[in-house]
């Protein structure tokens, strides 16, 4: 990738409200001498959120640019981050500019379809110019996709089984929401999405003939756990576990061929852990079944919280996630992971991923994993990434 760009880094959305925060993030955690500009498509907007920022900050270039027409953009920066969705509606372009360009990109989609998409259109691309483009880099999917990377290296050995249980407090950000009901009007209406989007390798290089058994389900009814906690579907399990597989498949299979990943969410202990775990259940299929139908999706658009909007800072800060790994290896071993951290996870603390995903991609250089093309946090960043976020207040651990 070329070097001789006017800037190592363009945040590209930065005045919409995480796009905000992850540029308040950057001020604070860059390191001086990073050229860093802000993009978006109003040079007014841009240069208030940059007069709101620190000193530091004060330097820092406006490129005009809109999603439509996004090459110059790619062709200024050595990396691009955006945080302008829903992705399937606004993204494509800026995935193609950066993957012809040679720019590394991040995201931060959980939409399976657009996701599926860009791999199929930029890959190739990507790998002969050595671009990195790099979905998921918020809660969906760093959590995830670190924390079986962990459990990975403790185990030593193939992995067979293994179930994350998400405990969290926070909100959806509107943006988050926009993209689950443009994902479920976009498989309401398309027999095709619906397969793509219910394949487990639906994000796996070959989605329609990996070499694993049965995947489980994604939505399978509250259950009471091993440890007596009962769980929950988790909404974000039907994205993660695939860009998990991803990661499984990119690597050769160094998770294991075998491979039975799922995701859970914990809903406590006793009568009212299960009174909760069917509440999650029935509210997240009311939620999906609303979504579908045209007029009852048109009321949830309005009664839902709107894209480029969130909570205040209290409630932010108020938030948290941890996500508990356990696994068994082939050999029969148990291994655990964990991964954690404060803020709101849709909010907060993504704003630490996302901004820390592209000052590695940034400042990475030979201690990124030697690949290209249309990646994952784990393959595009690994070891690094998690590095990098433990040093900003996360937990990573695994034994």
């Amino acid at each position: 990738m070329s070097t001789e760009r006017q800037f190592d880094l363009v945040l590209f959305g930065g005045t919409g409200f995480v796009g905000t925060l992850t540029a308040e993030y950057l001020a604070g955690a860059a390191p001086d001498g990073l050229r860093i500009a802000l993009a978006g498509r109003s040079r007014d907007k841009l240069e208030r959120l940059r007069a709101t920022l620190p000193e530091r900050a004060q330097g820092w270039g406006i490129v005009v640019a809109d999603a439509t027409e996004p090459r110059a953009l790619a062709e200024s920066a050595r990396v691009v981050v955006t945080t302008v969705g829903p992705y399937a509606r606004y993204g494509m372009p800026l995935v193609e500019a950066c993957a012809r360009a040679g720019t590394h990109y991040a995201d931060l989609t959980g939409e399976v379809l657009f996701v599926r998409a860009a791999i199929d259109r930029c890959d190739a691309l990507a790998r002969e110019s050595g671009a990195r483009l790099v979905h998921s880099c918020g809660y969906d999917s760093i959590p995830s996709d670190l924390g079986l990377l962990l459990l990975r290296d403790a185990a030593g050995a193939d992995l067979a089984d293994v179930t994350a249980v998400a405990t969290l407090r926070g909100g959806f950000s509107g943006g988050t929401l926009a993209s689950l009901l443009g994902h479920v009007e976009a498989v309401a209406g398309d027999a095709d999405a619906r397969r793509i989007a219910g394949r487990p390798h639906s994000l796996s290089p070959d989605p329609t003939a990996e070499p694993t058994p049965r995947q489980p389900r994604d939505t399978s009814p509250p259950r009471r756990e091993p440890d007596g906690g009962w769980t929950a579907p988790f909404v974000m399990a039907p994205y993660n576990t695939r860009i998990v597989r991803r990661s499984n498949a990119l690597t050769g299979w160094s998770y294991g061929r075998g491979l039975r990943y799922a995701e859970r969410m914990a809903a406590g202990r006793g009568i009212g852990g299960a009174a909760t775990a069917v509440g999650i259940t029935g509210g997240l299929g009311a939620l999906v079944g609303a979504a579908a139908l045209r007029p009852t999706r048109a009321l949830l658009e309005r009664v839902l919280p709107a894209p480029g909007t969130g909570p205040d800072e209290r409630a932010r800060a108020r938030g948290f996630f941890r996500h508990a790994f356990t696994g068994t290896t082939e050999d029969g071993r148990t291994v655990t992971a964990r991964v954690a951290g404060p803020g709101d996870p849709g909010y907060a603390a993504t704003a630490v991923m996302l901004g820390e995903s592209a000052l590695c991609l940034a400042l990475g250089g030979a201690g990124l994993p030697d690949r290209a093309g249309s990646l994952t946090p784990a393959t595009a960043m690994g070891h690094a990434l998690v590095d990098r976020l433990r040093a900003a207040g996360h937990t990573y651990e695994a034994a």
